[in-house]
C-alpha cells in the first residue's frame, strides 16, 4: 500500500513540473521573439537597452520624473544625471533608505544613457562632418 501511495506521490510531482518546465518555456519562447521583432522594426537599441535594464524607457522616465528624450542632447543628459544623483543619494540604505529603489533609479540611468549616448555620439559626428577636418599644425616659433 505504501509503495502504491509513493508511486502517485512521483507520478503527480512529475506532472506538476512538467508542466512548470513547459510553461516557462513557452514564455522564454514568447519573450525573444517579441525582442527579435523589435529588433526587425527598428528598435535594436531599444532592444539591447531594454534586454540590458529589463526596464522601458517610459518606466526609466517616470522614475527618474524626466520627459522623453526627444533627441539627444546634453541637456538631457545633465537632466538625467542631476536627477539620478539626488534620487540615488536619498535613497541611500545607510541612510534608511530602499536598497530596491536605489537599484531602480541605476537601471532607469541606464536605459536612458542607452537611449540618449547613441543620439548625442550621432550628432557630434555630424557636426565633426559639417565643420570639416581641422588638423592642428603646430609652427616652431
Amino acid at each position: 500500500m505504501a509503495y502504491r501511495l509513493i508511486t502517485q506521490v512521483v507520478v503527480v510531482g512529475s506532472r506538476v513540473l512538467g508542466r512548470a518546465f513547459a510553461e516557462a518555456y513557452k514564455q522564454a519562447a514568447a519573450s525573444s521573439q517579441y525582442q527579435r521583432a523589435q529588433q526587425k522594426n527598428g528598435n535594436a537599441a531599444t532592444g539591447r537597452a531594454s534586454l540590458t535594464s529589463g526596464m522601458t524607457l517610459d518606466e526609466a522616465c517616470k522614475i527618474l520624473n524626466v520627459n522623453k528624450p526627444a533627441d539627444g542632447t546634453a541637456a538631457n543628459m545633465e537632466e538625467v544625471m542631476e536627477r539620478f544623483k539626488r534620487l540615488f543619494d536619498a535613497n541611500d540604505p545607510e541612510k534608511g533608505g530602499s536598497f530596491y529603489l536605489q537599484s531602480k533609479v541605476v537601471r532607469a540611468r541606464e536605459r536612458l544613457e542607452a537611449e540618449i549616448k547613441p543620439k548625442m555620439e550621432e550628432k557630434q559626428a555630424e557636426e565633426e562632418v559639417k565643420e570639416g577636418w581641422n588638423p592642428k599644425i603646430y609652427k616652431d616659433r
